[in-house]
């Protein structure tokens, strides 16, 4: 069973930074696209980032776009670099992982079969 486990979300305040990052507990980690979600009280889970397998194609939501930077390395770690924080993007953040392997980057929540448990970032103004 694979296993996601996020950290380094907390409170912030507006224009502040935060990283995240995504431990996977799969050999297999490289051979996984991988992507981040994050879904704001009484919304759904909407797409923030993606990334390819090899790492060399990435996807952003337009409203995190030129803020926010993912990326991964080769000790099963995911990352999402969050900067200029605003408000609005207080959310409960999710890493994925689609298995299909050698995956491209993809931004549909349906592509993605394992998901950690969520760890939460609040931005104050």
């Amino acid at each position: 069973q694979v296993q996601l486990v996020e950290s380094g979300g907390g409170p912030v305040q507006a224009g502040g930074s935060l990283r995240l990052s995504c431990a996977v507990s799969a050999d297999t980690f490289r051979t996984y696209a991988m992507g981040w979600f994050r879904q704001a009280p009484g919304k759904v889970r909407e797409f923030v980032a993606a990334i390819s397998w090899r790492g060399s194609s990435t996807y952003y939501a337009d409203s995190v776009k030129g803020r926010f930077t993912i990326s991964r390395d080769n000790a099963n770690t995911l990352y999402l670099q969050m900067n200029s924080l605003k408000p609005e993007d207080t959310a409960v953040y999710y890493c994925a992982a689609d298995k299909s392997l050698y995956s491209q980057a993809t931004r549909r929540i349906t592509d993605y079969d394992y998901w950690g448990q969520g760890t939460k970032v609040t931005v104050s103004s």
